[in-house]
């Protein structure tokens, strides 16, 4: 089984999150993508994220009537930092015979040596390096110079189409009650008016474990 896995905040989903699971799927024949909401991004301490389980059930909701694509939550039943590591490990015990792909943005490849045991990561996992739409197309001499050689080899390119849509303009347009069509499926969009995550005072819900 060839497998997908995207991580992320998710805070909220959107049309970006969901065109890069599609496209990676699409391009790399992948049989399944799971979605991966962290507890906390060790590369976001510093910016506290919304409910954890409020953030899967609406990737739930954008995934809907996928059958390729699954929520998984098992980073957010951790205590302390999401660390990818962590995950894949996991994944490789589950799922001894399966080819393992990390779908992560070309932001992120840049700062990959930076991670908890990147080598390892890289050695557990095909790096899938997506590039925000308008963007150019990453080169290998490009990548290797943020991860060597050895990573790089590793790594494989996938360009994304569409918009460039990120969740912090989601936030601050929620934050001052601006409309949030065709930026997130209409679903998640009915979730946030319902709870009002980013309003300033959103209301409880009740955690799915």
């Amino acid at each position: 089984m060839r497998l997908g896995l995207l991580g992320g905040t998710f805070d909220p989903v959107h049309y970006g999150h969901l065109l890069i699971a599609e496209s990676c799927r699409e391009t790399l024949h992948l049989d399944h993508v799971r979605f991966l909401p962290a507890a906390l991004s060790p590369h976001k301490i510093d910016r506290p994220a919304a409910d954890g389980h409020a953030r899967a059930d609406m990737i739930q909701l954008a995934i809907a009537g996928c059958r390729e694509f699954s929520v998984d939550r098992r980073e957010l039943r951790r205590s302390g930092p999401s660390f990818t590591i962590d995950t894949l490990q996991e994944f490789q015990k589950e799922f001894p015979d399966a080819e393992l792909f990390l779908l992560i943005g070309a932001d992120s490849l840049k700062d990959f040596l930076t991670w908890k045991n990147p080598q390892e990561v890289a050695r557990l996992a095909t790096l899938v390096a997506c590039n925000r739409p308008g963007l150019p197309a990453l080169t290998m001499q490009q990548i290797t110079a943020w991860v060597g050689p050895e990573i790089a080899a590793r790594v494989i390119a996938v360009e994304i189409p569409g918009t460039d849509i990120s969740a912090s303009e989601i936030r601050a347009r929620a934050l001052n009650g601006k409309s949030l069509r065709f930026l997130t499926p209409k679903a998640v969009e009915a979730f946030l008016a319902q709870h009002q995550l980013y309003s300033g005072k959103p209301k409880p819900i009740h955690a799915q474990i």
